[in-house]
């Protein structure tokens, strides 16, 4: 299944957040610390997740200052790192696979990465986290889109173990720029 991507532009126009949803594998069995987390845990069938429109237009620069998951099972509490680029990385994107972002051909396209707070479950049926300037998770964080696009792509990483994932969950992860 495709990732659904929306855009929706702040008061004035001086904010932009993609929301990414994108529907999980997470049918290989437990994560374990540092597997990355994606639509497909067959040999190479995983995909970089794309962000499209986070930029205003093709190749501009900006900074992200919010960021949060949202994840459809409920009593999940991983820290999660979102490695992002400018182009579609050649690092494992396959589901449940360990991690190996970042790799040395794709250095020159690497942005940066957003360190996400353990998940929590407040009563509201998912789990969720988000990052802000005021956490430890890296923002702002400043980023270039390449000069034909106006897209960054990630990989979305568990910094720790994760047990009760349901296979066919989905993420919504949402970034905010200016």
């Amino acid at each position: 299944m495709a990732d659904t991507v929306t855009r929706i532009w702040g008061i004035g126009g001086n904010t932009n957040t993609v929301s990414l949803l994108r529907t999980l594998d997470a049918s290989g069995g437990d994560y374990a610390a540092g597997d990355v987390l994606s639509d497909d845990d067959t040999a190479s069938g995983g995909t970089a997740m794309s962000f499209t429109g986070i930029g205003k237009n093709e190749g501009a620069a900006g900074y992200i200052t919010k960021a949060s998951i949202l994840c459809s099972t409920t009593a999940l509490t991983p820290r999660l790192t979102l490695f992002l680029f400018k182009a579609a990385p050649t690092c494992e994107l396959d589901d449940n696979a360990a991690n190996t972002a970042v790799l040395a051909a794709d250095q020159a396209n690497y942005v940066g990465h957003i360190d996400f707070p353990a998940m929590e479950d407040l009563g509201t049926g998912m789990s969720q986290t988000i990052a802000t300037p005021s956490t430890y998770g890296n923002l702002p964080l400043a980023f270039n889109c390449d000069a034909a696009s106006d897209t960054l792509y990630g990989v979305l990483v568990t910094r720790d173990a994760i047990i009760g994932e349901a296979a066919s969950m989905t993420v919504r992860i949402n970034l905010t720029a200016k």
